[in-house]
């Protein structure tokens, strides 16, 4: 695993940016105090801190007695819930590494994710409305010996030397269970291995430590005014850096707040918590922001508890950003940033127009950054340039891949981010635009490369690009162009059937399909890709 260089690892020791504490330690030290407090809320289910650490305590003796140990990798494809946070937890005790994976991602990523990490465990649901995610896994388990042990939520699991009932193993109770010797992690270990955005090819692997996260934790919570009296509602899959640790989940719970777990499907429910949990903080995307506005114009449900609304995910339009201020008021705080690193966010007593046209400052003093041309040197001050990133929160290199570490990092270790920025007198960041490839659909980054390999397979596609097209509520869709194979016409539906058989998550899922005679060529047979985009956007 690519690490920081010693004498830089040495200096943000020194400053204090790094602490030496474990993130299970960071998390629980405050709830001890507050053991009748309420912790987490799912649905009609409530668990105090008192019930959380003695859940925490029983699973890790559990699991450590069937043979989870440190270093051994658990992937985690949970809905937000009761049982992602204690497993969470357990695994933060025990020094296993939690691979969290979105409730979304299908067959094709899933594997993917699987070879690479050689997780011993996998933890899911049985079955969820929409999807049997035990089906998945089993059709994919042949290929992949080191999975032992399946985590299954839900009712009544199947039975299974190999399966644990893991929602029976996280509710409240005062039995102990007598546990293996667990060889606790140290601050330096790896906590926590996330997905990449998927930028530029799939999503890439990320190992946090318990230092660099305990860093992100500690600085986003105090720019977003997290403290005990906090009530946060995710909505956003927790399973995401945003949701879980920007401050998320695990900076609510350190600082001894509320957290409210819930989905983002309803938005009359999440405003109707928001009412009755008298919620004080919550995290979502544009897109989301928007369909709880468009609510709120019609109906009334008591918004006057927020605190801070953090908006990131993709950037929040000026004219979005002022109409959320008018409705829920000075509470909106724009944040940007990447699973690889750097946060920025505007801080809740900006003035309205550093809301509204920026995407906020580093949360640390300690982060370096750089805006640069395509040589690498510095440009003027208010001049656009790729976003160059290092320090504290910023990673050393990618999970077991060299050759994508090589590529986005500098010899000197600054993450090259690949996003086009301008950097305002004020030190704030203007997104100005992408120089990889991706389509952003509602927060979700969708590689276009990866999905035309996919499409390419089909008999009758001779050639297709995938661009975004731009949609009022999720922002970008994928629209698809396709050189057909002589008269046979792909359609869309049989393009879509096509990529659900090879098991691509459905939010990647093309929803336009232009049939063209030839791609347009830019230079030395370079695909024009911004024509593309425009002929998308001129025919939205």
């Amino acid at each position: 695993m690519p690490g920081i260089p010693e004498e830089r690892a040495r200096s943000y020791r020194e400053a204090g940016w790094w602490r030496p504490e474990t993130l299970h330690e960071l998390v629980l030290r405050q709830g001890k105090g507050l053991p009748h407090k309420c912790a987490l809320v799912s649905g009609d289910r409530r668990m105090t801190y008192g019930e959380l650490a003695a859940a925490v305590d029983r699973a890790a003796g559990a699991l450590s007695t069937r043979g989870l140990r440190r270093g051994d990798t658990v992937a985690v494809q949970l809905p937000n819930g009761i049982e992602f946070v204690v497993l969470l937890l357990v695994l933060l005790r025990i020094g296993a590494l939690p691979m969290l994976l979105l409730p979304t991602l299908r067959s094709y990523e899933v594997e993917r994710i699987l070879k690479l990490t050689g997780s011993r465990a996998m933890a899911l649901p049985h079955r969820t409305r929409r999807f049997d995610h035990l089906a998945m896994v089993r059709e994919l388990r042949p290929r992949h010996p080191n999975l032992e042990m399946l985590l299954l939520t839900g009712e009544e699991p199947p039975s299974g030397s190999d399966i644990v009932d893991l929602s029976e193993l996280c509710r409240p109770s005062t039995s102990g269970c007598d546990a293996a010797p667990i060889d606790r992690p140290r601050p330096q270990h790896a906590a926590v291995l996330l997905l990449s955005s998927g930028t530029s090819g799939p999503p890439k692997v990320i190992a946090r430590t318990h230092e660099s996260l305990g860093h992100i934790v500690r600085t986003t919570s105090t720019v977003a005014r997290i403290d005990p009296s906090t009530v946060y509602l995710a909505v956003m899959p927790v399973a995401h850096g945003f949701a879980l640790s920007c401050p998320g989940i695990l900076g609510v719970l350190a600082a001894g707040g509320t957290v409210v777990l819930d989905s983002a499907e309803d938005p009359r429910r999440a405003l109707s918590l928001i009412e009755q949990e008298q919620v004080t903080h919550f995290a979502a995307v544009p897109g989301l922001l928007g369909q709880w506005l468009a609510v709120l114009d019609g109906e009334r449900f008591d918004t006057s508890s927020l605190v801070a609304v953090q908006i990131g995910g993709a950037k929040l339009e000026p004219a979005a950003a002022e109409r959320a201020r008018s409705v829920l008021g000075p509470v909106v705080q724009q944040v940007y940033g990447m699973t690889e690193g750097l946060i920025n966010a505007t801080r809740l007593d900006d003035p309205a127009e550093v809301v509204s046209s920026s995407q906020g400052r580093p949360v640390s003093a300690a982060e370096e950054v750089l805006v640069v041309d395509d040589g690498g040197a510095p440009v003027p001050p208010g001049q656009p340039g790729q976003l160059l990133t290092r320090g504290p929160a910023t990673i050393g290199g990618y999970y077991r891949d060299a050759a994508a570490t090589e590529k986005a990092f500098t010899a000197d270790g600054f993450y090259r981010t690949g996003d086009l920025v301008r950097q305002l007198p004020s030190g704030d960041l203007q997104v100005v635009g992408r120089i990889k490839n991706v389509i952003n659909r509602g927060g979700e980054k969708i590689c276009a490369e990866e999905l035309e390999q996919l499409v390419r397979e089909l008999d009758n596609v001779a050639e297709v690009a995938a661009v975004a097209g731009p949609h009022p509520m999720h922002g970008e869709i994928v629209c698809l162009y396709v050189v057909p194979v002589g008269d046979v016409v792909p359609e869309l539906r049989e393009v879509r059937l096509h990529l659900e058989s090879r098991g691509v998550a459905r939010y990647k899922m093309p929803e336009r399909l232009e049939l063209v005679d030839a791609m347009p060529l830019i230079g030395m047979g370079k695909l024009d890709r911004a024509a593309l985009r425009e002929a998308a956007a001129a025919r939205s």
